[in-house]
C-alpha cells in the first residue's frame, strides 16, 4: 500500500531562485469527503488520477494511490468533476536530502504560496530553508481539495 507523510507550510520569503524545476499544474477532484479525495491532475503534458485516504489516527501519514492516465481521458473527466479547481504553478526546491514542492496559486487563490515536504516518518528531522513561515499542517483551510471549492 502506498503511504504518503506530509508536512505544509506557507512561504515567507522568495525561493524562486532556488528552484531546479517549474511545472504547471491544474486540478479537480471526482470526490471530496471527509474520508477520501480522488483528484484529477494535469501537469504540464502528463495526467495522473489520484485517491487519497484521510490521515492515520494520530499522525499526518495517509494511504495514497496515483496513476498516469491518458491526457486526453483526463481533460474529458474534468467536464464531470466537482465545480472549482486549482491552478497553481510548482516549483522543485532542494533542501538538504529533501526537496520541498512549493506551489504558488492562481485564479481564486492568487496570492497563496504553500510548500510541502514528503518525509519517510511523522518525525523524521529536516532542514528548514530561510523562507519558511508558518506550519499548516493538518489545517483544513490549507488542503488543496478545500482551495479548490
Amino acid at each position: 500500500m502506498a503511504t504518503e507523510t506530509e508536512r505544509k507550510f506557507l512561504v515567507k520569503s522568495e525561493f524562486r531562485h532556488l528552484a531546479v524545476r517549474e511545472i504547471e499544474i491544474i486540478q479537480s477532484y471526482l470526490v471530496i469527503d471527509p474520508d477520501k479525495t480522488i483528484r484529477l491532475r494535469i501537469a504540464d503534458d502528463k495526467a495522473f488520477l489520484t485517491v487519497k485516504s484521510r490521515p492515520k489516527k494520530n499522525s499526518i501519514t495517509r494511504n495514497e494511490w496515483e496513476v498516469q492516465i491518458p491526457l486526453s481521458d483526463a481533460e474529458e473527466m474534468m467536464r464531470i468533476c466537482i465545480p472549482g479547481r486549482i491552478v497553481k504553478t510548482r516549483y522543485l526546491v532542494p533542501s538538504g536530502k529533501h526537496t520541498f514542492e512549493v506551489d504558488v496559486f492562481h485564479e481564486k487563490n492568487e496570492g497563496l504560496t504553500i510548500a510541502e515536504i514528503e518525509l519517510t516518518s511523522d518525525d523524521e528531522p529536516f532542514d528548514k530553508p530561510f523562507w519558511l513561515g508558518e506550519e499548516v499542517t493538518g489545517m483544513p483551510q490549507y488542503y488543496n481539495a478545500n482551495l479548490a471549492k
